[in-house]
Formats: C-alpha cells, sequence, structure tokens
C-alpha cells in the first residue's frame, strides 16, 4: 500500500462519522507535504477539518515516514468537480464554461446527468427598433462543461 493509498483510507474512515462532508482533493507531494480539500452539504466548520487532520495525524507514524499536513475547506472561488457540489448550490450564481460559450447564471436545477441555468439577457425585438429584456434557460450535460465557479453577488 502506497502512502497516498494509506491517507485515502484514513481520509474516507474518519468521513464515515461526517457524512454531510466530502473529499474534493487529494495531494501528496514527492516531499510527502499532504494536502487535503473538502466540502460540506452544509459547508465546512473549523472543528471538521480539525477532526479530520487529527484522524490523518494520528494514524500515521513520522518515524516510519516524516510528513506535512494541511487540511481544508475548497473557497467560494473554486470549481466545481462533483454533482454533490452543483446540486447544494441550486439559487446561487455560477460562471460556467464550456466548450463553445461562457455562461454567468443562476443554478437552478441539477441531477445526476445535466445542469440547468436560467438568466435574463437583451435582445432585439422580433417587431420593431430596440431590445427587450427575455428570460433564457439552458440545459447542459456535466460532459460539456469545462469549469464552473460559483460567483458572490453583492
Amino acid at each position: 500500500m502506497t502512502f497516498k493509498e494509506k491517507v485515502n483510507g484514513l481520509i474516507t474512515e474518519a468521513l464515515l462519522e461526517k457524512p454531510s462532508i466530502f473529499l474534493i482533493d487529494l495531494a501528496v507531494s514527492d516531499s510527502f507535504k499532504i494536502s487535503v480539500g473538502l466540502d460540506g452539504d452544509n459547508g465546512v466548520a473549523l472543528q471538521d477539518c480539525i477532526d479530520i487532520s487529527r484522524a490523518i495525524e494520528n494514524n500515521l507514524d513520522r518515524e516510519e515516514q516524516d510528513f506535512s499536513l494541511e487540511v481544508a475547506s475548497v473557497g467560494i472561488g473554486s470549481p466545481l468537480k462533483l454533482i454533490r457540489q452543483y446540486k447544494k448550490n441550486i439559487g446561487r450564481t455560477l460562471i460556467v464554461t464550456t466548450n463553445t460559450e461562457k455562461i454567468e447564471a443562476e443554478l437552478i436545477e441539477a441531477n445526476d446527468v445535466f445542469i440547468i441555468l436560467s438568466w435574463k439577457a437583451r435582445e432585439p425585438k422580433k417587431v420593431g427598433k430596440g431590445k427587450e429584456t427575455v428570460q433564457k434557460e439552458q440545459q447542459i450535460p456535466y460532459t460539456e462543461i469545462k469549469e464552473a465557479v460559483v460567483t458572490v453577488t453583492f
């Protein structure tokens, strides 16, 4: 078992006690720096990070392998990676980049296959001059999404 597999097993075990928290990133560098990124259905508290950190640190032997450890929640500007993250962000504004376009819109639905975005756009009137505001909606399969980031609007 590699060092990374051992760490992953310890994280998986620790997360069983916290079903609303889930793993986003796990990286172990050549110098054995462990970086763990967490997210949660209701956010991630500092205590959650402490608990996961302790679960890893208390079960690894520094005499066997020296390491450094960093456990943190993913930031608001981090790209969404899991379907579970899309589902928890329904109602928020996302910037979604696909192969053909970039859309800033409200996430109104997320299932296991696609998301649905909704936004208002100004388009030329069908009759006469000027523009009118229309409500747009678009369904985008996860396979077409290159990157999606939650934006904070004030």
